[in-house]
């Protein structure tokens, strides 16, 4: 292996060092800011090593075609070594400021729904709600002048046709009665009814006995 292909692998070590560094400061903040539970930080720890080594891996297999060798491990110290020296502290208020400003948009984006489609949408409900109830009383006060207005004439035709509905009356009346009294309509309703109140009669009586 020559020695600019050394060189180039000890340098794309370092820069996975450093990338490592800062996946995991991000990792460690996200899982800060969303306060996920300690019993899952082992298993997103293990989750980070293990995609951490299959990237070394693709690094290394696209430097020097896979091969393994002191130097590389030392590029990977070294890389880690001068993030958490340099870069750490920066990347972690960066990570922090990316957080917020996240949730500022969210917030203004929720806040902005509300004003232009929740509040004109319970603004168009309370106005309609309005006009339902104010059609509804606007209805019955002209059904009651409606009314008012037609009760006079509706008496003057009473009047006018009272000579005739008599009579029709009386003659209903005496059409009907024998029709009565040949189906004794009054003698089987008394008996029917009789019936009913001495079914009753006996069914709280055997309520009676059961509880006793």
């Amino acid at each position: 292996m020559s020695l600019s292909v050394q060189w180039w692998t000890m340098f794309t070590m370092l820069l996975s060092g450093i990338g490592m560094g800062i996946v995991f400061d991000g990792y460690r903040v996200i899982s800060d800011e969303l306060r996920i539970s300690r019993w899952w930080i082992p298993v997103f720890d293990l989750l980070y090593w293990i995609a951490a080594t299959i990237a070394v891996f693709q690094v290394l297999s696209a430097s020097n075609e896979g091969e393994v060798r002191a130097y590389i491990f030392l590029g990977l110290l070294l890389g880690i070594g001068c993030y958490y020296w340099l870069f750490s502290k920066i990347v972690v208020l960066l990570v922090h400021g990316i957080i917020r400003a996240i949730r500022a948009i969210i917030q203004f984006v929720i806040r902005m729904f509300v004003v232009f489609i929740i509040r004109p949408l319970q603004l168009l409900y309370k106005l309609t709600k309005l006009i339902f109830a104010f059609l509804l009383a606007f209805t019955m006060f002209l059904i009651k002048v409606m009314i008012q207005l037609f009760r006079p004439l509706w008496l003057l035709v009473k009047w006018m046709l009272s000579p005739l509905i008599r009579p029709i009356g009386r003659w209903i009346a005496s059409w009907g009665q024998p029709l009565l009294q040949r189906w004794r309509i009054r003698e089987r309703y008394a008996a029917a009814k009789q019936q009913t109140i001495k079914l009753w009669h006996r069914i709280r009586d055997r309520k009676k006995d059961k509880v006793d």
